[in-house]
């Protein structure tokens, strides 16, 4: 009769060799005998045979030849390039056991798989190269201003919405950091400003009426985009104003009547845009487009506010986007971005028709740059400061740029401190630091006259860091989002290399990020949480 479950019989053939041959040798049982071996020890070798070949699968797929995708410290949990996740797989990974304090020391990095921007890759075979600036039709003054900035084809966004925009439409448009979105909404808001010229001012002496208007959250993306707009609207005979606060109302007037008069073009922060509307140095009447750049800084608690009451004097309710004849009056809106807050339609839909924008995405939105090396370390809060000084000690020395970024004001003044003390130089850079001195800091750095910026993400949102070949998270980001714009701080176009980014991970709900940015590497997904629509309403009580 067949043994049952708990009757722990077996043949002889299931015996362990080692066993069997222990026993024949010792004669210990008669011919024809049946050994039995107990159930639960069957269950534990069977489980220990398929561990075995498991591990030497694993082992025969990390020697099949070729690229990593993510090298791991231990080689069993690398996965290259080859290699496929499903969508519904849940990946072994490196970071599963990162909460336990015996993880501390461990690390992975993601390699490249390309060596461009995926911003410049060519166009498809069927759209041919892709029309080039001038095939767009844009004016021949804005070509003359391209020359001027060195910039040769359209990067994928470009090509994307340029023709859109300037067929007037109202946009939403979201890109990966540093493909070039700038130029994206510059090129065609400007030329719809040179194919309808303005109406000269009845009140010379009144408020400051511009045709366009860009909000940034920052002084120095201000300086930054008002640099690009002037190189662009110069041979064009446009002028451009950029307005800034920090100072008292006298600054605001001076910076608005400074000579020449009549500015077409004004960049502003939402702070010194508000004091100059209720100041009556500004009026927005004659609007025909405003720009929302880097919108979930917008979105701020800090700007929100000034944000919908520069919004409020603006001609939006009267020039809701579509199509519409040449003659028509209205205002353009473009919303412009990496990453969407959420509360942003619902903001919006208090000024103007949401539901009539367009949508405008690149592919490789929310998805990590293939192009940048990416390294994560686990460490406990006291060996930071050892792991970046030895990053640092053969850095400035090459010649190679740094962006270390903090998450907080304090933590960037005491790493300065401490950097002073082992004699790098440097420069801070954090929003707690007055108007006067902050004015340059940036800039400084731009120029490569010290190769160490130390920073909060007042540095990460659209400022252009082409020279960046190395970006440290000293403190791991607080969420996702600023993980993209933090990382989007190499591998910019225009960057001569691809650049690298080391992040410290050392407390647990950074380990718990640390997984979803894991996840989507090895799936070669997009990163979740991240919705890239304004048109879909946010849920009741979300």
């Amino acid at each position: 009769m067949a043994p049952g479950r708990r009757g722990v019989a077996a043949a002889v053939p299931l015996l362990p060799r080692r066993l069997a041959a222990t026993g024949a040798a010792a004669g210990a049982q008669p011919p024809g005998s049946v050994v039995r071996v107990p159930w639960a020890l069957r269950v534990r070798l069977q489980r220990g045979a398929q561990r075995r070949q498991r591990g030497q699968g694993e082992a025969a797929a990390a020697a099949r030849p070729g690229k990593l995708l993510l090298r791991s410290r231990r080689p069993e949990l690398s996965q290259p390039r080859w290699q496929t996740v499903g969508r519904w797989e849940r990946p072994p990974l490196v970071s599963a056991g990162w909460k336990h304090r015996k993880a501390r020391g461990d690390y992975f990095q993601l390699e490249p798989s390309q060596e461009a921007a995926p911003a410049l890759e060519a166009p498809p075979p069927a759209a041919r190269q892709g029309p080039s600036f001038a095939e767009m039709g844009l004016q021949p003054a804005l070509l003359a201003g391209l020359a001027r900035l060195s910039v040769g084809r359209p990067t994928a966004v470009q090509r994307l919405a340029i023709p859109a925009l300037r067929r007037g439409r109202s946009a939403l448009c979201a890109a990966e950091t540093g493909s070039g979105k700038t130029l994206a909404y510059l090129l065609p808001l400007l030329d719809g400003l040179l194919s309808r010229p303005a109406e000269p001012l009845a009140d010379a002496a009144g408020p400051a009426s511009p045709r366009g208007l860009v909000v940034l959250p920052s002084r120095e993306l201000a300086a930054q985009v008002g640099a690009v707009a002037a190189a662009l609207c110069r041979p064009a005979g446009l002028q451009v104003r950029a307005l800034t606060g920090g100072g008292a109302a006298g600054g605001l007037r001076r910076q608005l009547r400074a000579p020449p008069p009549g500015a077409a073009v004004l960049l502003g922060t939402p702070g010194a845009l508000r004091a100059a509307l209720r100041w009556r140095f500004l009026a927005l009447g004659r609007l025909r487009w405003v720009v929302l750049d880097e919108a979930d800084a917008l979105m701020d608690e800090s700007f929100a506010e000034p944000l919908e009451e520069i919004l409020a004097h603006a001609p939006l309710a009267a020039g809701a986007p579509g199509p519409a004849g040449p003659d028509e009056a209205r205002t353009q809106v473009v919303v412009v971005g990496a990453t969407f807050p959420t509360g942003l339609s619902e903001m919006l839909e208090k000024f103007t028709d949401v539901g009539r924008f367009v949508t405008l995405t690149t592919q490789n939105l929310h998805r990590l740059p293939p192009h940048v090396q990416q390294k994560f370390v686990r460490l406990k809060g006291q060996d930071k400061l050892p792991e970046l000084l030895q990053l640092l000690k053969d850095g400035p020395a090459s010649g190679r740029t740094v962006l270390i970024f903090c998450n907080t004001a304090s933590t960037v003044n005491w790493l300065g401190y401490i950097l002073d003390d082992h004699k790098i130089k440097h420069l801070r850079l954090q929003g707690q630091m007055s108007a006067a001195a902050r004015a340059g800091i940036f800039a400084s750095f731009q120029k490569g006259d010290v190769s160490v910026l130390v920073c909060t993400d007042l540095a990460s949102r659209g400022l252009d860091t082409s020279s960046v070949q190395l970006v440290v998270n000293y403190d791991f980001p607080e969420t996702l989002q600023d993980y993209l714009h933090r990382v989007g701080r190499v591998g910019r176009v225009g960057s001569k290399g691809p650049g690298a980014v080391v992040s410290f991970v050392t407390h647990r709900w950074d380990v718990d990020l640390v997984r979803k940015i894991e996840t989507a590497a090895r799936k070669k997904s997009g990163l979740p949480g991240m919705d890239s629509s304004i048109n879909k309403p946010t849920p009741k009580g979300g």
